[in-house]
């Protein structure tokens, strides 16, 4: 049995770890949003002034809100789907699930670049029909965004899902039917309440990670589609403004937080239901 002792030597390599690779940058952050060589709020003031401050945040809801209820449209029937398989078959549908998971961000965002783009496969594909001059353009834009952020939130959505579908017992069914309900009610009335727990953790995991999404908005966005964290390197990067660099990043995690608690909330209230 592990004494106080013993559990604090356990966990004092992970608690420093923590305080020198998060802790402190975070910290360090939170002081240069205050401090410029001196005392003061410019990084705030400038944050909350700016117009295009104000359109960037708006692009960041609107994306990471699209890209979510995108990810639960397509989750949901694919976590249903993998509900009903046979362990075995569930494992090899896992892998495809998780392929997203595993491969770089990066590497599927030039590969998204390639399928996308108006010479890619997709746009080849439909000349076929429709002729050479024929595309659709999905580079550069909202689509692009929203297919590179969907193809990475995928597996956010499923697991939570996933587990809350497998551990509803199979005999509340079964009743439902012996009492005459039809797939659409068992569902509405079992199926997707019992499950909401799982909606609403994918959901979480969903909005926090697109928030401070960067890579895919830069590589398959266009100028409209410029989030927080692209602002963030832009003023470090380029106008190496780091007080309202910092400032916006703090912004954005405040804002992370009172999501993540809201969602939270709402999840227990979800599950004492």
């Amino acid at each position: 049995m592990l004494t106080h002792k013993s559990t604090f030597l356990l966990l004092l390599p992970l608690t420093a770890i923590v305080a020198v690779f998060f802790l402190y940058p975070l910290g360090l952050i939170v002081f240069n949003s205050v401090n410029d060589g001196e005392w003061t709020l410019r990084g705030y003031e400038a944050l909350f002034n700016s117009r295009l401050i104000a359109i960037v945040l708006q692009n960041t809801f609107e994306i990471a809100i699209g890209a979510t209820l995108i990810s639960l449209a397509l989750g949901y029937p694919i976590a249903m789907h993998l509900a009903r398989q046979t362990p075995k078959r569930r494992a090899l549908y896992m892998i495809m699930v998780m392929l997203p998971f595993w491969t770089s961000i990066l590497v599927k965002s030039f590969a998204l670049a390639i399928i996308l783009g108006e010479n890619g496969l997709i746009n080849d594909f439909l000349g076929l029909f429709f002729g050479p001059d024929f595309f659709i353009p999905m580079m550069f834009n909202r689509v692009g965004v929203f297919v590179g952020m969907v193809n990475y939130l995928l597996p956010f959505m499923i697991l939570p899902i996933l587990t809350s579908l497998m551990s509803q017992d199979p005999a509340l069914r079964k009743a439902a039917e012996i009492m005459g309900a039809g797939p659409t009610r068992i569902f509405l009335t079992i199926t997707l309440p019992l499950s909401l727990t799982g909606v609403m953790a994918g959901v979480l995991m969903n909005v926090v990670l697109s928030l401070g999404m960067y890579i895919t908005p830069a590589l398959l966005g266009g100028r409209k589609d410029v989030m927080m964290a692209n602002l963030i390197d832009f003023y470090t990067r380029k106008t190496l403004d780091w007080q309202l660099a910092s400032a916006i990043a703090v912004s954005l995690l405040v804002i992370s937080v009172i999501l993540a608690a809201f969602l939270q909330r709402s999840r227990g209230r979800g599950a004492a239901l």
